[in-house]
């Protein structure tokens, strides 16, 4: 039972479409794994065994019934603590939220059931998905923190306790934490998955993405959770994530960069993809940003801050709140609405600039936090990530390097819209990374 806990997504979803795994076998693994880990780590907001069995079993009488069965049937999935759940808590990791149950479910959520999806639980994140640390702790080691703000998505993959996870992102909540905890982490283009029914705290950046342990398992949960809401502006549609699984990419080609903010980088991340560069040799080119890239963190601070004050105005009345989080409402409710205004127009103005450099690579490369985990005082510095949240453009971490004995990610960006050949590009990475470690 232990070792189907350690499966990939797809390999759980082809077992169970074919009758050689019960959605109660998976069901009873990942209870055990998390009854065994989970005191250690933290990573879940709500959790109740009952819960999954009762769905496991009613998923194996849906198969055995005859009925067409969905994508992800009996194969689990974690949602982050600010995404609605009917019937269960949704807390959002703040005190004045303790007991919310809402009354219907977010929409992603509507569409992981309807592809059979397991849910076993709420993972944690921090207070209303900023930069207060929560309980979760990186399984790597203990003493230090797994990221943020989808601190128990991430840590929950990596511990393997689930095969996916469900987080967002407005900053780096997705990339860093998964770049911290060693598994992949991939924010898709902008609004490709709904956020209706999700803690909103910046409705300009927010992005919801997902947390598997490799690049074809995100295809694979993506390709159920892709699609506008009815009534949304509808986007370009990506192309079908899960050809992502199928046959064998050319090399790609990848535009190195130094992100702003390397300055405060360690010295062996550097390092690091330096090597990693030099080691995929004519594959990799480098490129530089102009200087008013340098800015872009300024200005999504400033986008990410005015809404979180009108957001969050309710939870800042009823008090209580994290000094941290006080005082980044505090700021964006002296923001000038020109400024706003103005803020809102420069990602056209950057996505000019990387929409060059995309016609010449299949992805831009790129360190995807500036070191290894830091300690659990803090989630970590989002600088390698908000540039790519205030474009829109997807980004992926792909779990290759080490520093200091811990995980770090390689985090590659595409252009918008083209989320799939970013994840092919990603997968190819993987495997070749593998490849040559096995060498």
């Amino acid at each position: 039972m232990a070792d189907l806990a350690a499966l990939s997504a797809l390999d759980l979803r082809d077992r169970l479409a074919v009758g050689t795994l019960s959605a109660v076998d998976v069901a009873e693994a990942h209870i055990a794994r998390i009854e065994a880990v989970e005191p250690q780590i933290g990573a879940w907001a709500w959790f109740d065994a009952d819960f999954v069995r009762k769905q496991a079993v009613a998923l194996d009488k849906l198969r055995k019934s005859g009925q067409p069965i969905g994508a992800l049937h009996g194969v689990p999935v974690g949602l982050k603590d600010v995404i609605d759940t009917m019937r269960i808590p949704t807390e959002n990791g703040v005190a004045s939220d303790a007991g919310r149950v809402p009354r219907s479910d977010a929409l992603l959520v509507e569409r992981l059931k309807a592809a059979g999806a397991l849910i076993l639980g709420k993972t944690v994140t921090t207070e209303l998905a900023f930069m207060e640390p929560g309980k979760t702790r990186n399984p790597h080691n203990v003493g230090r923190t797994p990221g943020g703000s989808s601190s128990g998505s991430a840590a929950a993959v990596a511990a393997g306790m689930t095969p996916l996870a469900i987080g967002t992102q407005t900053g780096g909540s997705v990339v860093r934490p998964a770049s911290f905890c060693g598994v992949t982490g991939f924010k898709p283009t902008f609004a490709a998955i709904p956020t209706h029914g999700v803690l909103q705290q910046s409705p300009s950046l927010d992005t919801v993405g997902v947390f598997p342990r490799d690049p074809r398992d995100a295809a694979l949960l993506c390709d159920v959770l892709f699609g506008p809401a009815e009534g949304d502006t509808p986007l370009p549609p990506p192309a079908m994530l899960t050809t992502v699984t199928k046959g064998a990419p050319l090399k790609p080609i990848f535009a190195v960069l130094t992100p702003p903010g390397a300055d405060r980088a360690h010295p062996d991340t550097l390092a690091a993809i330096g090597e990693l560069s030099e080691a995929l040799g004519e594959q990799c080119f480098p490129v530089e940003l102009p200087a008013i890239f340098a800015e872009a963190e300024t200005v999504r601070r400033r986008i990410n801050f005015a809404e979180m004050a009108r957001c969050y105005h309710a939870y800042a009345e009823r008090g209580g709140l994290a000094q941290v989080t006080q005082d980044a409402i505090a700021e964006g409710n002296t923001t000038l609405a020109r400024d706003y205004i103005a803020a809102l127009d420069w990602p056209k103005v950057l996505n000019a600039v990387l929409d060059e450099i995309f016609a010449r690579c299949d992805a831009i490369l790129c360190p995807a936090a500036l070191g290894p985990a830091p300690g659990p005082e803090t989630t970590g510095d989002a600088i390698f990530n908000g540039l790519w949240t205030l474009c829109g453009t997807p980004a992926v971490t792909v779990p290759v390097l080490h520093v200091e004995d811990m995980p770090l990610g390689v985090q590659l960006i595409g252009a918008r819209g083209n989320d799939a050949r970013l994840l092919r590009t990603a997968q190819w990475l993987y495997d070749w990374i593998e490849t040559e470690d096995d060498a």
